[in-house]
């Protein structure tokens, strides 16, 4: 059994560099950019996701083996104690601290994941700019110049580009960090499958060989609390079919991922290709959008639906965005507004939805 699987791992393995010989060199470039820091902050987008969290925890072990030297500190902002990203960064042992902005001075250098500098998630304050910059999402308007960049939109998950470093460098990704990867895989490309790009492929064949199974299963299946399910059957009892888009409003909910989670499971609805979920936390609207069409990406959808409301994007698949709340908002007129948007974006000229309960 043994010798099959270090001939899978070998055979993986030449898969995964014949892949990095279609793309120029990144790694070495991200480290000659942070060669000689001393002390490197990484981090993601605010309300960090499985992708974001893994991503971190797997530039850090890179960085720690290719800069022994250099001290690297992973900070988390926004809500980091949901339930399904809390028992993935336990089981996966991700090392963070809350986030602060009084002494980030004192970092010098910083390296962005799975966001942009013109993103309204992006934890950094105005005028602070990253050293270094992964992300696989489709950005707006000129990007800044940093002394690395790497963004390739094809790719399905920002966890992926990381796994490519590791085959690049040709460094050991041990059982605990392979289990982390490959769910953090997973959760950015639920609902597309088949979707993924060869590199997305390739790493969750390779890490599928080498994950620890038992701590896979518990990423994968942590316990949520009952205020997800009364979430889950307000958005079904709130949830209107328009041709092949779905759109609903869960109402206030405590946690953040609870809207993404809705929208991946409501797009396994038969004949549903569009999901819309909207939820109210804290002083924000959040969206959460998920799109099967092949012919206009999520994230596209998304930053017409929001043009001057809110900020958002995506992907070819999921989006999601944010709308500030006031006093004086009226919700009701403003899912009306979303959903007319959407619908004129679709071009689905159907006003009048149907219950999705029948």
């Amino acid at each position: 059994m043994t010798s099959f699987v270090d001939s899978c791992l070998d055979t993986m393995n030449n898969t995964a560099q014949e892949v990095q010989k279609k793309v120029r060199p990144r790694a070495a470039k991200m480290l000659r950019a942070l060669n000689g820091k001393n002390n490197i902050l990484i981090t993601t987008h605010v309300h960090p996701d499985p992708d974001a969290a893994g991503s971190c925890l797997g530039v850090k072990r890179l960085l720690e083996n290719a800069l022994p030297n250099a001290k690297t500190v992973i900070r988390l902002k926004g809500q980091s104690d949901a339930p399904r990203l809390t028992g993935f960064i336990q089981t996966a042992q991700i090392p963070f601290e809350p986030w602060s902005d009084d002494d980030l001075n004192t970092f010098d250098a910083i390296v962005l994941l799975d966001t942009q500098t013109s993103f309204g998630v992006n934890p950094l304050p105005a005028g602070v700019h990253p050293t270094a910059l992964i992300d696989h999402h489709r950005g707006r308007g000129r990007r800044t110049k940093l002394a690395f960049s790497d963004v390739r939109t094809d790719v399905g998950a920002t966890a992926s580009i990381v796994f490519s470093y590791f085959m690049e460098l040709q460094q050991t990704i041990d059982p605990t960090l392979a289990a982390a990867l490959l769910y953090a895989i997973e959760c950015d490309i639920a609902g597309a499958a088949g979707q993924q790009s060869q590199l997305d492929t390739v790493a969750i064949s390779s890490l599928n060989l080498i994950a620890d199974v038992r701590k896979l299963w518990q990423m994968r299946y942590v316990d949520v609390p009952a205020s997800y399910y009364v979430a889950f059957a307000r958005s079904i009892e709130n949830a209107q079919r328009y041709d092949h888009v779905l759109i609903t409003h869960c109402g206030k909910i405590d946690q953040v991922e609870e809207a993404a989670l809705l929208a991946d499971g409501l797009l396994r609805c038969e004949g549903v290709e569009v999901v819309l979920a909207t939820a109210e936390h804290d002083d924000r609207l959040i969206l959460s959008l998920r799109s099967e069409l092949p012919r206009i990406s999520a994230g596209e959808i998304a930053r017409r639906v929001l043009n001057k409301l809110g900020d958002g994007g995506g992907h070819r698949t999921k989006a999601g965005g944010q709308i500030p709340l006031t006093e004086n908002t009226s919700i009701e007129v403003l899912l009306k507004t979303i959903q007319r948007r959407l619908l004129r974006c679709l071009k689905v000229s159907r006003t009048r939805g149907t219950p999705l309960k029948g």
